[in-house]
């Protein structure tokens, strides 16, 4: 199996999870023309970024590591710019230096100078707004889709967040999920 198959996979198990905008992208088998790929370019600092940007999406906690563990950092640029069309890769982009010079004016400082709870207030109102606009699509909701869909189908999210078996059992169709159980992951 391809990687671009497993990550549909992944996807369609996400169900409501995932926006529309990139559902659509993964199912509809899309592979940008030459020329549309790697449209725009990531920085080392944009890659950082975006590791604390999926790192508030999905932190460490007791049980697993975070997203930045995972490698996110480097995930989601690979697939804006291997997957997505060069006008969604300029709104990424786009959104992404709005997001930075909004610290700058709202804390004097890049987003990699921010506190945890200052982040954690700037991706929050990032999410409020793509709410209250109803903009499909944007930076966040790309960034947030793509933190999920590679958190989930990295060897982390798959071993660590997921209760994990490497060959299943027989198919049980209603086997009991106990209080406080993860979700199954299998390969």
């Amino acid at each position: 199996m391809d990687r671009r198959q497993a990550l549909k996979n992944v996807a369609f198990l996400m169900g409501g999870a995932i926006s529309a905008t990139t559902f659509g992208i993964l199912f509809e088998s899309f592979t940008p023309a030459d020329n549309e790929r790697n449209h725009v370019s990531f920085s080392a600092s944009e890659e950082e970024i975006l590791a604390e940007f999926a790192d508030i999406i999905i932190p460490t906690s007791a049980s697993s590591a975070g997203a930045k563990a995972a490698g996110l950092g480097t995930f989601i640029p690979m697939m804006i710019r291997e997957c997505y069309p060069a006008n969604m890769q300029d709104i990424f982009a786009k959104g992404l230096i709005e997001m930075d010079d909004k610290c700058i004016k709202e804390y004097n400082k890049n987003f990699l100078s921010l506190s945890v709870a200052e982040r954690q207030k700037v991706v929050t109102d990032l999410k409020d707004q793509c709410i209250a606009d109803k903009k499909a699509p944007s930076f966040f909701l790309i960034a947030r889709d793509l933190t999920i869909l590679g958190y989930y189908s990295s060897e982390i999210g798959c071993t660590q967040a997921r209760e994990y078996l490497l060959i299943p059992g027989r198919y049980d169709g209603s086997a009991e999920y106990k209080p406080g159980q993860k979700a199954w992951a299998t390969n």
